[in-house]
């Protein structure tokens, strides 16, 4: 293994305690280390800044009324946490927010599906508890910065919580043609997953926008596929999903190449909850909303106020 420098060592050792609750003595074992080395790193990687711990008091409340909100935008439910400054720590709250409404949504015996973002990746690190359903990944593996990028380990975790049967999707999220992508959706693990999604009592799936740093599938794909999806009208994605404003699918190129469930799926899952980030991601929010593929939604108020504000140029009381 090649040797890693001081300061990713102090990550890795603040991530596997702060994170993924794993003891100082199995952080120890698996680095070779000594228990108190242990905490004296943990220290040193707070120390610089490394670490970040933020203390939220309850009665801290957003500046929007989430009821009104979701009644606004038609949604079952509205959850808005602050905006911060801080990227990291802006997807972690959130992804704090959707493992809450994940583990208060599920019940035994449902078959959850899940897809993959790096907010996602994060919230299944603070799911806790789940009763025994089946989980199912929703996409394929699309590597990205500030997550793990293998959605195979979101479903796995996810699994041990609950204790049911998983269904893991292996395969990218966007091969090179269509000919790849049909070939791999007959190998019969592939299949399984997909077929799946077609059972879904519960989707978690995340918002991006088509359009440069606010979709992890546009900053994965050539200029040509960009291009062919904002000619087409694309102005939302969902699990490598191109939608247009009105909601309906994008026909684009990529379509074909991407493994993952469909946007028909997603309207056939009676509850699905997604999240999305900052105010430039409004146009796309609504797209999913007209497609009929959100009912819990997991915002950050400025993103909440983009919708609100939007809701009440067209009459919309929220």
């Amino acid at each position: 293994m090649p040797e890693i420098s001081h300061k990713e060592l102090l990550a890795r050792i603040g991530q596997a305690y702060y994170m993924d609750n794993q003891s100082k003595v199995e952080i120890a074992t698996e680095h070779g280390i000594s228990r108190f080395q242990v905490a004296r790193f943990l220290d040193e990687a707070r120390a610089e800044g490394i670490v970040r711990i933020e203390i939220r008091h309850p009665g801290a409340k957003a500046k929007v009324d989430a009821q009104a909100l979701a009644a606004a935008l038609g949604l079952h439910r509205v959850v808005v946490v602050e905006t911060l400054d801080d990227d990291f720590r802006q997807r972690d709250l959130q992804a704090r927010a959707v493992a809450d409404e994940l583990m208060a949504a599920a019940r035994t015996g449902m078959t959850l599906g899940i897809s993959w973002s790096r907010t996602l990746d994060l919230a299944a690190r603070h799911v806790s508890a789940l009763p025994k359903c089946n989980i199912v990944q929703l996409a394929g593996a699309l590597p990205a910065a500030g997550g793990s990028g293998n959605p195979l380990e979101l479903i796995q975790r996810l699994g041990r919580v609950g204790g049911g049967l998983t269904w893991p999707m292996w395969a990218p999220l966007v091969v090179d043609s269509a000919a790849t992508a049909a070939g791999l959706r007959r190998q019969p693990e592939i299949a399984d997953a997909m077929r799946k999604a077609d059972s879904l009592d519960l989707a978690v799936v995340a918002i991006g926008a088509w359009a440069p740093n606010l979709s992890t599938v546009w900053d994965r794909v050539d200029n040509a596929d960009r291009q062919d999806g904002l000619r087409k009208g694309a102005v939302a994605e969902c699990s490598g999903r191109l939608i247009a404003v009105d909601g309906t699918a994008v026909p684009a190129e990529l379509d074909d190449r991407i493994l993952s469930v469909t946007l028909k799926q997603l309207q056939r899952t009676p509850q699905v909850i997604a999240v999305a980030q900052g105010a430039v991601r409004a146009e796309a929010v609504r797209a999913c909303m007209a497609a009929g593929i959100v009912h819990t939604l997991v915002l950050d108020e400025a993103l909440a106020l983009e919708l609100q504000g939007h809701a009440a140029r067209r009459g919309v009381s929220a």
